[in-house]
């Protein structure tokens, strides 16, 4: 694949990304690929904010609404499906755009992720039940004891996470630590990293006013539409939980959206330190194009 390049847009939830990522795929003639781990589920449109029906227009995306929300869908199986859709998409392109918010999907395409066991689905269900009526923090307790490592590092904040780690260490009788061997995997493409840098204080505002446009849009009845399957992963998502919890009485409709911008805002925070420890992306304002694209050609050209 040599002259081929992945230019990769990444940064936190509303900060442009989806915007800035059609206009380069635009420039490049280049079609684009979610790394969001979310976007790839039907039925989620406006919660997981999937591009608009113009965007989708303007540029052939991939990964987005591609998935039902009862699949088993992993970085694993991510790296796999777009290690493959790149094959065939670089034999026509000379670039491919790839943006999303999902540390783990960006790290699995452009790094490749530990090859991790396969694991029972009725364990994976048995713990998702724990974690309805126990909460994170009593799973996060028994991760501790069979696995400290990764329990010191993990983001308890995220069940997905937790759950994941604590069935490979019951399922196997390893530490879930052990199977990770950080050894990155060379790609046979130039890869250029875009962040979207959006001050604090904009970004905040940009995310309290992404909810209310959701809310205006119909969260409340997309998701009663899949609360019944609110025991899955896919639906371990912020703008989903607090509805359930107002559904079940545990808030009240504007509690209910005031925790999803909270913990929004929370997340943001989250992608920001990840990304943050990649000195590879080159950070811009979402807004200056034409800077990010004379930026992006620099880095192809000394790449030839």
């Amino acid at each position: 694949m040599a002259g081929k390049t992945l230019i990769v847009i990444v940064g936190p939830t509303g900060s442009g990304k989806t915007d800035l990522a059609v206009a380069v795929a635009e420039h490049f003639g280049s079609p684009v690929v979610s790394t969001d781990s979310r976007q790839i589920y039907r039925d989620l449109p406006i919660g997981t904010a999937h591009p608009d029906a113009e965007q989708l227009r303007r540029v052939r995306h991939y990964f987005i609404a591609t998935h039902e929300l009862t699949e088993d869908f992993n970085c694993g199986a991510y790296e796999a499906a777009a290690s493959e859709l790149l094959d065939s998409l670089f034999a026509r392109y000379d670039t491919v755009v790839a943006v999303g918010g999902s540390g783990l999907y960006v790290k699995a395409l452009c790094e490749g992720m530990d090859d991790m066991p396969q694991c029972d689905a009725r364990l994976r269900e048995r713990l998702a039940e724990r974690l309805r009526e126990e909460g994170v923090d009593v799973l996060a307790e028994e991760l501790r004891r069979l696995d400290p490592e990764f329990h010191a590092v993990v983001d308890r904040r995220n069940p997905a996470r937790v759950l994941r780690a604590l069935e490979v260490c019951i399922s196997t009788g390893r530490p879930y630590s052990s199977f990770r061997t950080g050894r990155r995997r060379e790609r046979p493409f130039g890869i250029v990293k875009i962040g979207t840098e959006v001050d604090r204080a904009e970004l905040y505002d940009r995310i309290d006013r992404r909810v209310d446009a959701m809310m205006e849009r119909g969260l409340e009845r997309e998701a009663r539409a899949v609360c019944h399957l609110r025991h899955l992963n896919s639906l371990q998502t912020v703008g989903y939980r607090e509805m359930f919890d107002y559904f079940d009485g545990r808030l009240t409709l504007d509690e209910a959206v005031e925790a999803v911008k909270r913990n929004s805002r929370r997340y943001a925070k989250r992608q920001m330190t990840w990304f943050r420890r990649d000195d590879e992306i080159a950070w811009f304002p979402p807004t200056h194009t034409a800077d990010i694209i004379e930026y992006i050609e620099s880095k192809i050209c000394t790449m030839k």
